[in-house]
């Protein structure tokens, strides 16, 4: 494949399998990798289901090397290791409402009423997103995971937007429960 196509299928078990990819499903995916009541088998088997269009005749054979190519597609098509993982300053779901203006702004329209935009081209305009309220949001971001001193107006931002700067730790339902019977400890 070149870097001039946009994927529509993936070749797994030397078989074309066509798959979603629309960038709502990207991010419909992302959000069940990030969601902590499923065990990491669970959200590999939630994204080879969502992504592939006929992942009920694909045999559980070709699931890992399936699980291989879904990650290359949400990748961009880049082989990714764990080196170059960096650490989380972003998270889709929470940060949906400054990514979206931001994209809207690059691409020129209002993405969420294209019927069809491939992920690839989302994540395009994503990469391409300048000076916003949300890239203002990730340096604060990064210079507070970093440890680096936040700028006087840094600061200020910080204090009056700390709900919308903060990423927020998500919790699995045992976890709730288990804060919510500790919590009834003191009452």
């Amino acid at each position: 494949m070149s870097a001039w196509e946009l994927p529509q299928s993936l070749t797994v078990g030397n078989k074309e399998w066509n798959i979603r990819s629309d960038f709502r499903v990207a991010l419909d995916i992302l959000k069940y990798f990030g969601d902590p009541n499923y065990e990491e088998d669970e959200q590999w088997m939630i994204c080879l289901d969502i992504l592939f269009k006929d992942f009920a005749s694909m045999s559980p054979k070709l699931y890992q090397e399936a699980c291989g190519k879904a990650r290359w597609f949400l990748d961009l098509g880049e082989e990714k290791t764990e080196e170059t993982q960096s650490p989380a300053f972003m998270n889709w779901e929470q940060d949906a409402g400054l990514i979206i203006p931001a994209v809207n702004k690059v691409i020129g329209k209002e993405v969420r009423a294209i019927p069809y935009m491939h992920w690839w081209t989302f994540a395009g305009a994503y990469m391409e997103i300048g000076e916003s309220l949300f890239s203002q949001v990730l340096s604060i971001r990064q210079k507070k995971q970093k440890h680096q001193k936040l700028e006087k107006w840094e600061q200020e931002f910080y204090q009056k937007n700390r709900s919308m700067i903060d990423l927020k730790k998500r919790y699995s339902k045992e976890e709730k429960q288990k804060q919510k019977e500790l919590l009834a400890l003191f009452d």
